[in-house]
């Protein structure tokens, strides 16, 4: 079998042996490309950390309306999203920077309730949760309980960052409109891939706190 040896004059390459036919070139784009994802889409699989639970009470392509528990939170402000190290003082505190030493599983989603500032949060685990978390050591970090609620949610993927993330929140409180649901909170963001996932890959929501509702609503 003959050899294919590519040499570059400037950036016009060409072969030594025989002439690369435009369909080679693409088989071997397709190759390489079909390996890439083969090596990258495991180590971007969802990863094992606990998630909470959720009753889905009806949805709509990428519109939920969910029940979630009550769930415990660890949080701290956000002045400046990326820069202002929220994210590795809420790190610190499940690594054990708490008043048992205790390290604590890390859980998805990192919840946000703004694209740019507000506060950044770990949702506990539910067995910790249930014996009761560790105080903080940090005077930034605090530890709190939200009561079970309903959510209008919508799921997006693509880049986090602040502009799609705002976008996707006009996107879910039109539809919160146009399905005449009463918005009573602000707009809560939920991130639940690392940084270096790639975009198409991501599952990103936008969630508004809704009235319940009606008795007698099926899951879905």
């Amino acid at each position: 079998m003959a050899a294919l040896f590519f040499f570059f004059d400037g950036q016009k390459p060409f072969a030594s042996s025989e002439a690369v036919t435009r369909a080679t070139i693409a088989r071997f784009r397709n190759a390489f490309v079909t390996a890439l994802l083969a090596a990258l889409l495991p180590a971007c699989a969802k990863a094992k950390y606990e998630t909470p639970d959720y009753r889905v009470i009806s949805s709509e392509g990428a519109f939920e309306i969910r029940e979630y528990p009550s769930l415990t939170l660890v949080s701290t402000p956000m002045s400046r999203r990326g820069e202002d190290g929220s994210f590795m003082k809420l790190f610190r505190f499940i690594s054990g920077k708490n008043d048992r030493s205790e390290k604590i599983s890390m859980t998805t989603p990192v919840l946000m309730t703004g694209s740019e500032s507000g506060t950044m949060s770990f949702v506990v685990p539910r067995v910790v949760a249930e014996r009761g978390a560790p105080a903080p050591s940090s005077p930034d970090v605090t530890v709190s309980t939200v009561p079970a609620a309903t959510y209008a949610a919508y799921r997006f993927s693509g880049s986090g960052k602040p502009a799609p993330s705002e976008a996707a929140a006009k996107k879910l409180l039109v539809w919160a409109t146009s399905r005449h649901l009463h918005v009573t909170g602000t707009p809560l963001f939920a991130y639940y891939n690392p940084p270096w996932t790639p975009g198409f890959l991501r599952r990103n929501e936008v969630l508004v706190k809704v009235a319940p509702a009606l008795k007698g609503s099926a899951a879905r």
